[in-house]
């Protein structure tokens, strides 16, 4: 599984360095609403994260990417091995970075579409993060989404809401997040 969700990681980041070394506006065949910007609370990022979206083709419909960062902040302990204890819980802050593929569905003359995607987030410090903690040292987690987006055919204001799944060490965490971006 873990080497899935690597696979996947490294997939979307290749194309990712393909598309920016593109001339993106310049290119024949570009379209307003086929890239995204936009800024999520829970969801792959899971508590916030600043995101990229891109259409691998012209249009705001079909196979895509993202890729972003963000931050969570979590309880962090320490094991004293003389008193045999968890001691020291703090609050600590990682930095988070979501990848995912994605496919778009709808018509593509309306704004109303359906997004489903998976991808895998790595976070830079091991936190207990909604009920993921172990001894294992993991910081990467698989995510899932399946989200309805509005997004403007031709560009402008859009927005998402829907259910996005973590997946870590054998377990599944239910889990949702909203967005807010623009299109161009």
């Amino acid at each position: 599984m873990r080497k899935l969700i690597l696979a996947l990681a490294v997939l979307c980041l290749g194309v990712f360095s393909s598309i920016a070394q593109k001339n993106g506006d310049e290119r024949p065949g570009n379209q307003k609403g086929q890239n995204s910007f936009f800024a999520e609370g829970g969801g792959p990022g899971i508590v916030f994260s600043a995101n990229i979206d891109r259409r691998f083709k012209p249009g705001h419909l079909g196979f895509g990417a993202r890729a972003g960062v963000g931050f969570v902040t979590a309880w962090d302990d320490e094991y004293d091995p003389v008193s045999g204890a968890w001691t020291d819980w703090e609050q600590k802050t990682a930095i988070t970075f979501p990848v995912q593929l994605n496919y778009i569905f709808g018509k593509s003359s309306s704004p109303h579409t359906f997004e489903v995607g998976a991808g895998a987030t790595y976070i830079t410090r091991k936190l207990e993060i909604m009920d993921f903690y172990d001894e294992k040292e993991t910081k990467l987690f698989g995510t899932f989404s399946f989200m309805y987006r509005r997004q403007p055919v031709n560009g402008g204001f859009s927005w998402r809401i829907g259910f996005t799944p973590l997946l870590g060490e054998g377990l599944i965490q239910a889990f949702g997040g909203v967005s807010v971006g623009y299109n161009f």
